[in-house]
C-alpha cells in the first residue's frame, strides 16, 4: 500500500505539472514543445491543446491545435472563425505514405458515406503527397493550416505542397481524424481539446 501511494500522488503532480504548463502558455507533449502562439495569414493563434497519438504504447507523433479563442468541444473548433492550425511531430520513423492512408481512413470513419465521395479528389491528392515523401522522420513536422478565403495549406518539412485544398468540407474531415467520433485517439482528442494531458 505504500508503494501504491507516492504512485498515484506522482500521477496526480504529472496531471497537475500538465495542466499548469497548458495554463501557463506553452507545453511539452511527448518532449515536443509547442508555443503558446503562433502567427498563421497574420492572425495570433493560442494553443488550444496539444498531446500525444498512441499505438499500443507506443509514442507515434505530438500534435498541437491553434485557434484564435479557446474551444473545448469539436462542434466549437469547427464552427469557429478565422484561421487554424493543426501542427504535428513525428516521435518516430514512419512509413508516410501509410500514414496518409491512415488520414484518408480517419476521415472515411468520421463522416457520411456520401460527404466523403465529395471529397475524394482532395483526399487522393493529399495521399499522394505522403506517398511521395516516403519517409517521415523522427522530429520532423507538417501543419494543416485553414485560412479562409484560401483554403487548407499542406506544409511538410517547411515546404508547402501544392495549392490550397479549398473546400472547408476537407479541413473538418481532416480535423475529425483527431476531434470526430471515432478519434485516432482519445486521450489525444481530449489533449487537444484541452481536458487533459497524454
Amino acid at each position: 500500500m505504500t508503494k501504491i501511494r507516492p504512485f498515484v500522488v506522482g500521477l496526480a503532480l504529472s496531471a497537475m505539472s500538465f495542466l499548469a504548463q497548458a495554463q501557463g502558455g506553452e507545453v511539452d507533449a511527448g518532449g515536443v514543445r509547442f508555443e503558446a502562439q503562433q502567427s498563421v495569414a497574420g492572425k495570433a493563434l493560442r494553443l488550444n491543446g496539444a498531446g500525444v497519438r498512441y499505438k499500443a504504447v507506443f509514442q507515434v507523433y505530438s500534435a498541437g491545435l491553434y485557434l484564435e479563442q479557446k474551444a473545448a468541444t469539436t462542434d466549437e473548433v469547427l464552427g469557429a472563425a478565422g484561421p487554424k492550425r493543426m501542427t504535428i511531430t513525428m516521435l518516430r520513423d514512419i512509413d508516410s505514405g501509410e500514414l496518409g492512408k491512415l488520414f484518408s481512413r480517419g476521415m472515411e470513419d468520421n463522416m457520411e458515406r456520401a460527404a466523403f465521395s465529395k471529397l475524394i479528389p482532395g483526399v487522393m491528392r493529399m495521399s499522394q503527397v505522403f506517398t511521395d515523401h516516403k519517409l517521415l522522420k523522427k522530429g520532423e513536422t507538417f501543419t494543416l493550416d485553414w485560412i479562409p478565403g484560401t483554403g487548407t495549406i499542406l506544409t511538410v518539412k517547411g515546404k508547402v505542397e501544392g495549392d490550397p485544398f479549398k473546400e472547408k468540407e476537407f479541413f473538418d474531415a481532416l480535423m475529425r481524424i483527431w476531434l470526430g467520433p471515432k478519434p485516432a485517439d482519445w486521450r489525444l482528442k481530449d489533449a487537444l481539446l484541452g481536458k487533459a494531458g497524454n
